[in-house]
């Protein structure tokens, strides 16, 4: 199939946004799909319009806060009109971005996001999913949320990428034209190295003129999970720059 039409659910978002800029950059018609654009993937209002003539969804809507159980309706609930919606439409699959590490979770959003995947991959349009490492972006939100000179950070590791990454190589997965093998692994996006949130947060934080403090985070869901290394990429995952040290130097 020749894919032109491609609709963005959740395109103001953080992700969203970049994935946007990705296939407008590619040449392809994009349709940004977001309450601010007169879409709502839960209640259905103007899906039915935004999907004419599309080909492909790709789906980087999420939920606002952590708490497992809201999480995981508003994923049941976006699952269901995504496939519905699409399936009248004509829309050949859906590409999803989860996370890293789902399968290890047992509590909190994590949770909710490998209920994503199973919800998404039971419905009748074909789903393809990447798996990312938490995103470059989502170390400022953590500092954004300590309030003061000193920031208590978890000394978790991880394998931080920068969101227009993930962006280009969700856009890759949805518009590729081959069928993944059967027994594939889930495909992976990760940063180049390791390195905890707290080391990361350290190299913001001196820009910002805050202490960053480690600590064993303990407060976090499953942080003995992540501790030993859960939610780092597979051995297939594909690394991919910049770091987040570089990342960071071309912030304004």
């Amino acid at each position: 199939m020749s894919i032109t039409k491609v609709a963005v659910a959740g395109a103001t978002g953080r992700l969203g946004r970049h994935a946007v800029d990705v296939l407008a950059e590619r040449g392809y018609q994009v349709v940004p799909m977001s309450r601010a654009t007169g879409v709502d993937i839960i209640t259905g209002e103007g899906l039915a319009e935004a999907l004419t003539e599309v080909d492909v969804i790709i789906d980087v809507a999420s939920w606002h806060a952590s708490e497992q159980e809201a999480a995981t309706e508003f994923f049941r609930t976006s699952a269901r009109n995504l496939h519905e919606y699409g399936q009248k439409a004509g829309v050949a699959r859906i590409t999803v971005a989860s996370i890293i590490g789902v399968d290890n979770a047992t509590t909190g959003f994590l949770t909710a996001k490998k209920a994503h995947e199973e919800l998404l991959l039971s419905g009748p349009l074909a789903v393809r999913i990447l798996r990312a490492a938490q995103f470059h972006e989502f170390v400022g939100q953590l500092l954004d949320w300590q309030q003061g000179d000193v920031a208590y950070m978890p000394a978790l590791p991880s394998q931080l990428v920068a969101c227009r990454t993930v962006a280009e190589e969700l856009v890759d997965l949805a518009l590729d034209p081959a069928q993944p093998a059967p027994g594939t692994p889930i495909p992976e996006i990760a940063g180049p190295h390791k390195e905890t949130l707290a080391e990361a947060a350290a190299l913001l934080g001196a820009r910002r003129g805050i202490k960053v403090v480690g600590v064993d985070g303990s407060g976090m869901p499953d942080a003995e999970i992540a501790a030993k290394g859960g939610f780092l990429p597979s051995p297939h995952a594909k690394l991919a720059g910049p770091t987040f040290q570089e990342w960071l130097d071309i912030q304004p």
